[in-house]
């Protein structure tokens, strides 16, 4: 960097010297910053070698089987993926059908048609919601949510579609007990919609008063400005805070072991009890030994995989949505 001295010239007033930045100082902040965006690198790498080298084992010994196996019995050290990857998809499929409509709906009402005396109370709300423990979830779920979905909704629909093709294969509840895919589903439905709805509030907020009252200008409908205006507008944001809370509910670990049910075995009905991988490294990772403890770590490195793989997914959209 040139370390000259400049010398302003303001007529009528007396030249100020203007003191040479020090060279030492702008050095140091390169090389810290630099450093900051290294250790990133190396700590997604770190984790990534060291989940590979502890599932190692159960990969070497499993095989392409440990993914697509349905087994995990822990006598005979056989050990499966497969229901705990499907639980952790389809919960988290069912917490994105449910949050994301509630969430934008939110966001919207909150933006556009909420009188102003309503909208702060409600906001502070959402955002209060968001910074509650996983685990207040999970024990609401449990002790309030799920005897109530039991006797109110799992053990009627259970019985109107026994014996029915389809319905009675995805709804019928062999152990009507509240708990299952669906209640986790919906919990992690309600810890996701705060963190969409927030983003989502925030980011259609921004977007330049000018465009919305042009568009009522020329007759448009409140529907119409929202579809044609707000959402390609906040296309890209939305779509990262419907990642991030994609993100949560992939991970999330204490509320779905409280409402799960922890079964290690798959089952076509969405309200029988399962596992995801979060629960079931939770559930057995204190105690577990030798092969147990690999399969695990192998657990968590298919997690780690999955969410890597739903990262790249928004940013292939976000990059689609930019285009256009």
């Amino acid at each position: 960097m040139t370390a000259a001295t400049d010398m302003t010239s303001i007529p009528g007033a007396r030249p100020v010297a203007r003191k040479t930045p020090k060279a030492g100082f702008d050095l140091f902040f390169r090389n810290a910053s630099f450093g900051a965006a290294l250790l990133v690198l190396v700590l997604l790498a770190g984790i990534m070698i060291s989940m590979i080298i502890g599932g190692w084992p159960a990969f070497r010994e499993f095989g392409l089987g440990f993914i697509t196996s349905s087994v995990w019995d822990t006598q005979n050290e056989q050990y499966g993926a497969w229901p705990a990857i499907v639980g952790t998809l389809s919960t988290a499929l069912i917490a994105l059908v449910i949050g994301v409509p509630l969430s934008l709906g939110i966001a919207v009402y909150l933006t556009q048609l909420a009188p102003a005396w309503f909208k702060k109370p409600v906001a502070t709300a959402i955002e209060l919601l968001a910074a509650v423990p996983s685990i207040i979830y999970g024990m609401w779920g449990l002790f309030v949510f799920v005897p109530l979905f039991a006797a109110n909704v799992q053990i009627p629909v259970s019985n109107i579609v026994e014996g029915m093709p389809i319905l009675g294969t995805i709804l019928y509840s062999r152990s009507p007990s509240g708990l299952g895919i669906f209640t986790a589903g919906f919990i992690l439905a309600f810890m996701i919609v705060p963190f969409i709805a927030s983003i989502t509030r925030d980011m259609l907020e921004q977007i330049p008063s000018v465009l919305r009252e042009s568009a009522y200008g020329i007759g448009a409908t409140t529907w119409e400005v929202v579809r044609h205006v707000l959402v390609p507008q906040a296309g890209v944001s939305i779509i990262g805070a419907i990642m991030l809370g994609l993100g949560r509910a992939l991970g999330e670990t204490m509320a779905v072991t409280f409402v799960v049910g922890n079964a290690n075995r798959l089952s076509a009905s969405i309200l029988d009890p399962g596992s995801t991988i979060a629960s079931r490294i939770a559930n057995e990772f204190n105690e577990a030994m030798g092969l147990q403890l690999n399969a695990l770590i192998a657990l968590g490195c298919i997690l780690f995989f999955v969410t890597f793989v739903v990262l790249v997914i928004a940013r292939l959209l976000v990059a689609r949505v930019k285009r256009y």
